[in-house]
């Protein structure tokens, strides 16, 4: 009965600790996008699975484990959301596969973007010639960003947390000369940026309070 309990114990800990990290977190890893994501839902789901059944591990043990994991993820988000060069460690940036109707062959066997591969994500959105394509940007979860000849709006931001998208901002035929301009104009830094969108030629930004 003792073993039933601590079980038991053991499962409403876990639980406890999953809804916490998916509040402090922002339930990103209810539909997870990046890598931080998926080794959250992995490494935690190992724990909990590996160790409610280990009587060898106390319920002490096991809940600062727990408490030790959630630590790190949320530091490591802070240091991501905050630091340009964290963020690129763990997620990766976004690689430009097709410009201008040209495929970047270099850089998808850099990445091992196979070419078949690349062509069925291109069927999938209903393109068949990659002349039709201005721009496709694989992004950090593997999916394809495609921006075709015509095509008036970007779908994606010039500046995320603070951090700028050269690709995104040569897209619009704009260099880094220009966005800092810009940013003077509205009074702002760029690390005071939350958002930056580029919208009907004029540069929106979110900033923070």
């Amino acid at each position: 009965m003792n073993d039933y309990l601590q079980i038991a114990i053991k499962l409403a800990i876990g639980l406890f600790c999953l809804i916490l990290q998916m509040n402090l977190l922002g339930k990103a890893n209810l539909a997870p996008v990046s890598t931080l994501d998926q080794l959250q839902n992995y490494v935690l789901g190992g724990i909990i699975g590996g160790v409610i059944y280990n009587q060898q591990i106390t319920i002490l043990q096991f809940l600062l484990i727990l408490v030790i994991w959630t630590f790190l993820v949320v530091l490591v988000k802070y240091m991501k959301e905050n630091l340009a060069f964290m963020k690129r460690f763990v997620d990766g940036q976004p690689i430009t596969v097709i410009k201008n109707g040209e495929v970047q062959v270099d850089a998808c066997a850099k990445k091992g973007i196979a070419a078949s591969d690349l062509m069925f994500k291109l069927r999938a959105a209903n393109i068949y010639d990659t002349r039709q394509v201005k721009r496709a940007i694989q992004e950090q979860n593997g999916q394809l960003t495609i921006i075709q000849y015509g095509e008036e709006v970007v779908k994606f931001p010039i500046i995320t947390n603070g951090v700028v998208d050269l690709d995104i901002l040569e897209s619009f035929d704009k260099d880094r000369e220009w966005l800092d301009t810009e940013l003077e104009k509205q009074n702002t830094t760029l690390n005071n940026v939350y958002l930056g969108q580029y919208i009907n030629g004029k540069l929106e930004l979110s900033t923070y309070k």
